[in-house]
This record gives structure tokens, sequence and C-alpha cells, in this order.
């Protein structure tokens, strides 16, 4: 069983698991909401196979990650995501390396872009379109609904069940984003151990209600928030991957966002994948990767 490393950056000790340390390209593989870098783990093997040095962070509030200061605001805010993979970045001194994200972690990526526009070689989303987290953005009647679990957080039985049921709210979702029976019981425990965070039910609970403006940001990321609101064009080669199945975010919220990007942009549809492609269909994920930035090895 591969084990966590650890670096710190200014504000985190950031726990991270790590493939083919001496690979002669990096990658970084950011994870989602509601998961853990293990979800990766297939794709980062065939990514690794193919040369790549495959870097997998837990987010801030998730896994073996910490807070270095108690005082630091414990904000969940979108461009903090942002920040905290540059200085991961920055901290391990990577030179241009593929930045890979789901959910989250593709928020964070293409917010790493948008912070920073030279952040890396190639840019990669999973199960997120580009443009989707200004709190005054038009969605469909359909969208609102899938985001139910976004409204209930903002209030105090949302609360309650993060703070106080968390694998039962959580494993709903996992029930419910992708079709029947993609997952097994080892997985999802596996995930799950990544909120037993002390700071899992703050960040979480603070990442739903800012998106939305029901809750103010920390004035440390106001400066990265006016970057990135409205969001900034992008001109990092970019591929996203959504599955056509995926009862979260929809696969038309990734539609049309072709504008925001002045280089190479691809998308691509994983008929009958839902909200986790890395992990229905890692085989599939890792080639796209692969054809799209290319391989290290010739």
């Amino acid at each position: 069983m591969i084990e966590y490393r650890k670096v710190s950056t200014p504000i985190l000790d950031v726990g991270y698991l790590e493939w083919n340390h001496e690979g002669t390209r990096p990658a970084i593989l950011v994870h989602g909401w509601p998961d853990s870098p293990e979800g990766w783990a297939e794709v980062a093997r065939q990514m690794a196979d193919a040369g790549y040095r495959v870097l997998c962070p837990a987010l801030r509030g998730f896994g073996p990650t910490r807070f270095r200061d108690a005082a630091t605001p414990r904000s969940g805010q979108l461009s903090a995501l942002g920040r905290d993979l540059l200085e991961f970045i920055d901290a391990l001194g990577l030179e241009q390396p593929l930045l890979v994200g789901h959910d989250w972690g593709a928020r964070a990526a293409a917010n790493a872009f948008g912070l920073r526009h030279d952040a890396g070689s190639h840019l990669v989303m999973l199960s997120v379109g580009y443009g989707t987290n200004d709190p005054q953005q038009k969605i469909t009647y359909t969208q609102a609904r899938n985001y139910w679990y976004h409204w209930f957080m903002a209030t105090p039985r949302g609360q309650q069940a993060i703070e106080q049921d968390r694998r039962t709210f959580t494993r709903l979702m996992w029930n419910t984003w992708s079709p029947a029976g993609w997952y097994t019981e080892k997985a999802y425990e596996e995930a799950a151990n990544a909120f037993d965070n002390p700071d899992w039910a703050s960040i979480v609970l603070h990442s739903y209600r800012h998106r939305w403006g029901f809750a103010p940001g920390d004035p440390f990321y106001e400066a990265d928030e006016a970057r990135l609101n409205p969001p900034p064009i992008l001109d990092v080669p970019t591929l996203v991957l959504h599955g056509g199945a995926d009862a979260a975010n929809g696969p038309d919220t990734s539609k049309d966002k072709d504008h925001f990007f002045t280089g190479r942009y691809e998308r691509t549809v994983l008929d009958g994948i839902g909200h986790f492609p890395q992990r229905e269909a890692p085989q599939q994920v890792a080639e796209a990767i692969l054809h799209f930035c290319g391989s290290p090895i010739r």
C-alpha cells in the first residue's frame, strides 16, 4: 500500500501520494468532493508507467493535510484551493506540471491557471465545466435540483449532517451521482477515511456556503477572488472529460466553454459514466489524458 508523503507550504502541511518519483515529467492529480487522493490510483499507475512522476495531494480539510496555524480561518473558498495548489507546486519545485483535477480538484486546477497563467503545461478537468464558480451564474432548474445538497448545507440541518453524519451523507452522493454498482465497499471506506480530518466539516460547509454568497470569504484571498471573478480567459491547452450519466454536474454544464480558452481545447463526454470517471473508467481517462498531453516515454 502506497504511503503518504508530506510537504510544507506557507499555510498547510500537505499530505500527498506519489508514483514514480524518478519520472521525467510531473503530473498533479487533484481529487474532488466527496473523495480522496486514493481515487486516482489506477489512473496514476498508468500515467507512471508512461513515464510521469505522479503526485496526488489531499486538499485542505482532507486526509493527512493539516493547517500549520490553529488561527488560520478554515476557508473552503475555491480561490484558496487554487492558491494551495500553486504553493504545493512551489514547495516541491515542480516545473511545468500537468494539472489534472476532478470536481473540487478541477476547480482548483483551473483557478491555479487563473492566478498564474504559466502554472503548468496542460489542464485537464473532470466532471466540471470552466466558468461555473460565479454565484450569479445561470443554471437550469434541473441542475438546481441536482445541487440540492448545496442548499441543504446552508441550513442548520445540513450543518448537522456534515458534522455528525458525514458517512451517511457522503455515501448518498456516491449512490446517486453515478449508475448503480460502480464502487466497492472498500473503495468507499478508503475515501471516507479522508473525511475524518478535524477540519473537514468546516471546510466543506464554508466552501458551499461561500460559493453561493451565503458566507463571507477569508480577506487573505480577496485579491485572488478579484482575479478569478469573472473567470479569466486561459491560454493553457485544456481537456474536459465529463461523464454522460453524471447526476451531480450534468454534462450540459461543461458545454460551450471554448470561448474561455485561446489555446487548444477539447471536450469529451464519456457515455454511461457518472460523476467519478477516474474511478469508474480509469483506463479510458488515463488514455485520454496521455493522448491529449503526450507521454514522456517515446
